[in-house]
This record gives C-alpha cells, structure tokens and sequence, in this order.
C-alpha cells in the first residue's frame, strides 16, 4: 500500500454493529432469510428504525415476531408482527 492510500473497503464486523434481530416464525423458530436475517446495526435506534420498515416485507415472507439483540443479550422480544 502507498502512503497516503486509504484502505480497501470492509464490511463492519460484528463487534462494530452489535445490534440485530432473530426473525421468528409463529412457533417461535428462528427463520434464515438471507435478505434480512444478515442486517446488523450500530445502535438500537437504527435497529427500530430498520424493522420499522420493513416489517411488512418480513411479515409477507412468514415473520411471525421478532426479537432484538445486543451481541448475544437479548434486549426485548419475540414482538409480534401482526396487527
């Protein structure tokens, strides 16, 4: 690498983005949905905000709750996504 190069571009890892959800169907088993199951986040916030949107995209693919966690803590949860 030159002086002065900025570095090649990384994904962050999980210790920089600690916040993510288990999507869950209505038995309460964990479902792997590569399109969403893969989203972490930096701050609960953002974490709520995501879900916020998109819950209606989880729902139609057989997201019955959802639950929150900090690494490995759960936060809160299963939240169910029903109205």
């Amino acid at each position: 690498m030159l002086p002065g190069q900025p570095p090649t571009f990384r994904q962050p890892s999980a210790s920089e983005r600690p916040w993510w959800w288990r999507l869950e169907d209505a038995s309460g088993a964990e479902l792997d949905l590569a399109d969403y199951a893969a989203e972490r986040f930096s701050n609960q916030g953002d974490a709520e905000s995501w879900v916020g949107e998109v819950w209606p995209d989880l729902a139609e693919h057989g997201v019955a709750a959802v639950t929150l966690f900090e690494h490995e803590r759960q936060v809160y949860g299963p939240m169910s996504l029903s109205a």
